[in-house]
This record gives C-alpha cells, sequence and structure tokens, in this order.
C-alpha cells in the first residue's frame, strides 16, 4: 500500500495535539466496555487543556452504508465519525476491503491531519488500518490499545482451550493447532507474522492492566513499547450503600453483571449458590443476576443454565441485560459484585464500576482480576472455575457480619476519565520526544501506575 507523501507534520509548531481516537464502535450502536472506554478516552481528551480529539468508529452489516463512501457522520457531533467496513477475517484480523481503506481512510487522516492516531481497538476494521494510516501520515505517532488477547489467540482472544475451557498460558502454532485442527500450525504461524508485521508500524501500545502487557511482551512486543494505562470511568453519579434495617439485617445481596457466556462463568456461580447451606443462606439472602445473551449461547450451555437454575430455585433473580447509565440504580440493590470468569480477563469495567460505588467484589483470582481486586483488602479470591470454594467465599461473606466494612474501607477509587486522558497525554508526549529526539524509550520509563 502507497502514496503520496502527505504534508510534514510538527506537533512542536503548536502546544495543542490533535488526536485521532479510532474504535471498533461507537457506544450509542454498540454497547461494550471497550467502546465505552475509547469514547470516554475521547471525552477525556477534549476536556484537557492541550488536546483536540476527534472520534472514529467501525460499523457493520448492521448498520446501512449511506453512500459510496464508508465515510458517515454523527448526528450533532462535529468531531465524530463513522467509517463502514463490513469485509473483516477474524482469522487474520484483516480487512478483504482494502479499497476503502486506501481511499476513504487515507483521504479522511490526510484531511485531518492528527498529531496522535490512536487506535482503540481494531477488530472489524482490520489491521491494514495501520498501514495506511503510517504511509498516509509518516510523522504522525500511532497508538495501540490491547483489550484482551486477540493478537495472540485464534480462540476469540480468550487464551482457554476450545471444547474445555481450559486456561492456555502461552501460545505457538503447534497448541493453537491442537485446538483448531481444521488451521495447519503453517497458517497459524502465518497469522502470527502478519499480525507482528502491522503492529510493527506503531510507536507505542497501551494495556489496562500489566498481566495483560507481560502477556503480550512474552509474545514478541516489545516491552519498552508498552504503557499501562487503566481505562476512565464516566459516572458522576455515586450508589450509596443499602440503609440496613436494624443490627440483624445482613450484609447479603449479591449482584452478577455481564454477558451469560460461558467464559463469564455464570454456571460456576449458579452452581455455588445451590451449594450453601440453608442455614447460612437463609430467606434474607439473594443473587440477581443482570445480564444477557444466553439465547445465543450453544445448546449444551443453555441446557446446564436451565438444570442449574431449577436446582437454585428462588434464590436467584434474572433481571436481563441492562444499559451501562442504568449501573447506579440496578447496583445500588446490591452489597457484594459477583466476578465468576473462568479466562483471565484484563480490566472489565465491572471492577471499576463495583469500586466507584462502594461494593467489594467476589472474583476468581486470575488474571486481570486477580491484579485489580486485592484479597483481603477490596473483596475476595476464589480458585477460578471452583463453584465449592466460591461457595465458601460467599458464605463468608454472609457469616462475617464485619468483612464488608473492612473491604469497603480498602477500596480506592478507581481512574476517571479525565485521570485517563492525562495519562495518555503524557504518554504520548513521551513517544514525540522520543521520536523527535531519534531514539527508543527505556524499558520501564512509560509504565503507567493503573
Amino acid at each position: 500500500m502507497t502514496g503520496t507523501p502527505p504534508a510534514t507534520q510538527d506537533a512542536d509548531a503548536d502546544d495543542t495535539l490533535r488526536v485521532l481516537v479510532i474504535s471498533h464502535g461507537h457506544p450509542e450502536l454498540s454497547l461494550g466496555g471497550a467502546e465505552v472506554a475509547s469514547y470516554n478516552l475521547h471525552l477525556g481528551l477534549k476536556s484537557a487543556a492541550g488536546s483536540q480529539s476527534f472520534f472514529l468508529a467501525r460499523v457493520g452489516d448492521d448498520y446501512p452504508r449511506h453512500g459510496r463512501s464508508a465515510l458517515m457522520g454523527v448526528a450533532d457531533a462535529e468531531d465524530e465519525l463513522l467509517y463502514h467496513a463490513d469485509e473483516y477475517d477474524h482469522f487474520l484480523v484483516s480487512n478483504r476491503n482494502t479499497g476503502d481503506l486506501q481511499s476513504d481512510l487515507r483521504r479522511f487522516v490526510r484531511s485531518l491531519n492528527p498529531d496522535v492516531v490512536h487506535f482503540h481497538h481494531f477488530i472489524g476494521l482490520g489491521l491494514e488500518a495501520l498501514h495506511v494510516v503510517r504511509s498516509a501520515l509518516p510523522n504522525a505517532t500511532i497508538i495501540v490499545t490491547l483489550h484482551e488477547f486477540l493478537a495472540i489467540c485464534h480462540h476469540h482472544g480468550q487464551m482457554v482451550k476450545t471444547g474445555t475451557h481450559a486456561l492456555c498460558r502461552s501460545s505457538s502454532p503447534i497448541a493453537c493447532h491442537g485446538c483448531f485442527p481444521d488451521v495447519s500450525p503453517g497458517e497459524f504461524l502465518r497469522r502470527k507474522q502478519f499480525i507482528q508485521s502491522m503492529f510493527s508500524l506503531a510507536d507505542g501500545f497501551v494495556t489496562p492492566s500489566r498481566f495483560l502487557a507481560e502477556r503480550y511482551e512474552q509474545w514478541g512486543l516489545p516491552g519498552d513499547r508498552i504503557s499501562v494505562i487503566e481505562n476512565g470511568l464516566n459516572v458522576p453519579e455515586r450508589a450509596e450503600p443499602r440503609r440496613l434495617t436494624d443490627d440483624t439485617d445482613r450484609r447479603s445481596r449479591f449482584a452478577f453483571f455481564g454477558q451469560m457466556t460461558p467464559y463469564k462463568g455464570v454456571d460456576i456461580l449458579l452452581d455455588a449458590v445451590q451449594r450453601i447451606p440453608d442455614s447460612i443462606w437463609k430467606d434474607d439472602a439473594t443473587l440477581t443476576i443482570f445480564g444477557g445473551n444466553l439465547e445465543r449461547q450453544p445448546e449444551a450451555f443453555r441446557e446446564k443454565i436451565a438444570g442449574l437454575i431449577e436446582k437454585t430455585g428462588d434464590r436467584v433473580r434474572f433481571a436481563g441485560a441492562y444499559q451501562n447509565r442504568d449501573m447506579p440504580s440496578l447496583i445500588r440493590q446490591a452489597d457484594w459484585v459477583l466476578l465468576p470468569s473462568v479466562w483471565w480477563e484484563n480490566s472489565p469495567v465491572i471492577i471499576q464500576e463495583a469500586f466507584h460505588h462502594g461494593r467489594p467484589l467476589i472474583c476468581s483470582g486470575i488474571g486481570g482480576m486477580a491484579e485489580k481486586v486485592k484479597d483481603g483488602v477490596d473483596g475476595l479470591h476464589f480458585l477460578a472455575g471452583s463453584p465449592e470454594d466460591l461457595a465458601d467465599k460467599m458464605s463468608e461473606a454472609l457469616l462475617n457480619k464485619e468483612l464488608w466494612n473492612s473491604l469497603r474501607a480498602g477500596i480506592m477509587e478507581p481512574n476517571s476519565y479525565r485521570d485517563c486522558a492525562g495519562d495518555h497525554l503524557t504518554f504520548y508526549r513521551s513517544l514525540i520526544a522520543a521520536r523527535h529526539a531519534g531514539t527508543r524509550v527505556m524499558p520501564g520509563t512509560l509504565q503507567q501506575s493503573a
């Protein structure tokens, strides 16, 4: 992919950085944690001194294309655009429609001429977009945020084995072929080489957890180009704790927020709930599940959930899917938030939301969950995939009346979206300074505190 050289950029000519944030979805059209995180960064950069931000979000088949151009406007938003892309190759993380990238995306970024182009995700858009931006803007600073293990793992970036859902600790062409027998080791090697070649065009990478950063460094990304910056939360309202009626009242209301998929561990949770003795659970304890998409899961999983629901009886209530804006009113009903995921996770937004509202978590003690939730300080860990151990931790929460207050006191306020934007601006400017000096940033100097 080649093109005519653009006009030379000079970030030093103006202290204000022009930043283009590129996301795989707009939160008004595709509600997910990464979409919300990318948009919050855009809002934070807009509100920060010394920066100007623009937002480009990918849309797909379910959103009609307006005309010949892949670019479309967003109502009442002069600094937001949509980009239509629908020829995505999930295996290679690639976009087969390079024509639109070469014409529409190239024309747009050359016209906008940002100092920084931040790919907050590339699902649906394809990694060729990095090549187009680099060829169109050779002097721009390119950043890529990594949200999960998609570049490492073809299994939806989960790093769990197909079939068994056992945790996977590293990838290799042979091991990946074991999960996908119809894909040869050679094809997995080609996949890795292609992704790493596209990543080599970026100046820096951001991960919201050190756990994820370490995995990518083991995979082959230069550690000196990875910065750990927690996503920022944009929730002005705060849900106060539920008021207890008297000394006999307990912190006995549990809640699960998330998709009802095999990876989120809702089956582990339902199994755990029915194991807790009646003498501990009692009539005041409840588990409310806020989540949807069960109908889209494999039939075997749906049948498993149905069987577990029958065993739990009236201990569990199902509230269905929810919108992020409803979280303050929903979490007001809960004392404890449960996160029983059976994959590593990275930095699920529910952790930040729970902490913002002063709710301790009970979570699997692996990956980014173990990093973000400190066992015995602001939450409890249980053995991932073990309903027996989760039942024990929930029982402890019900029996120990002082535990909730103790853990709540250990909660630290999470990063706001403005804090997050400030950390990103520091990272951007450090990369720009190193680029102008013709040096590579030394390992560790750009690592940010989560």
